[in-house]
């Protein structure tokens, strides 16, 4: 991803960011009844008007989005069983191994996502509701990546494709107006990243989602370039 030092790699990325938004919302983007994009979407109800009703709304358009992909391919997309919210220890198992507190996560034994709702919620509270949008649609893409063929050598490929296929997904639901961009956007969603983003590249881990920096190019370049640059 080449040889960036943090601050240089910030300027780009924002400006990725901030070039496909202000691209993919340079009109009006309400519809024939006056009302806003965010929640307004075919086929899903939810108004993205707070934290639940943002959480609803990801998750029946990051859907709505990859069906529409597996159609255009030829494929059928199988929806999730599930989308479970817990708190604390209070989750479900995974196979046989139990939820986590402050996490959110995609099961493929059971093709159902669940999440930690406290801990999205303060993520929520505190830098934005970029935080829905971003892990919603990161968990998606592992439930997208269970059904194709994907192998993966190291934990942390398959984390930042997911990434990547977040920031596929919701730079195509700006396009296609499901959803609205507002200024400040696109740093909010990198701060973001930046706060999930690993201590150290320790790449071979089983458990690296990749650091601050890859986490933020992997999302660019799904946001500026789609799913098939995942």
């Amino acid at each position: 991803m080449g040889h960036y030092d943090g601050v240089i790699l910030r300027r780009l990325l924002v400006l990725v960011l901030a070039g496909t938004l202000a691209a993919a919302c340079g009109g009006d983007a309400r519809d024939p009844t006056g009302a806003s994009p965010r929640g307004s979407a075919a086929g899903c109800d939810a108004r993205g008007e707070d934290f639940a009703g943002d959480v609803e709304l990801a998750r029946c358009l990051t859907e709505r989005f990859w069906a529409r992909r597996f159609q255009a391919s030829g494929s059928t997309y199988a929806p999730i069983s599930d989308f479970v919210a817990y708190n604390g220890e209070d989750g479900p198992d995974c196979g046989r191994e139990p939820s986590v507190p402050n996490n959110a996560f995609y099961c493929p034994s059971g093709h159902f996502i669940a999440y930690d709702a406290a801990w999205l919620e303060g993520m929520y509270d505190r830098m934005g509701d970029g935080a829905v949008y971003l892990v919603i649609p990161h968990e998606f893409g592992h439930a997208v990546q269970a059904q194709l063929v994907n192998d993966f050598r190291f934990s942390v490929q398959r984390e930042l494709q997911a990434d990547c296929y977040a920031g596929a997904t919701l730079s195509g639901l700006i396009q296609e107006q499901a959803l609205q961009a507002d200024e400040g956007d696109g740093a909010e969603l990198l701060a973001n990243l930046e706060a999930a983003g690993d201590p150290t590249d320790a790449w071979w881990a089983p458990d690296a989602h990749g650091t601050a920096a890859q986490r933020q190019a992997s999302f660019a370049k799904g946001f500026g370039q789609g799913v098939g640059a995942c």
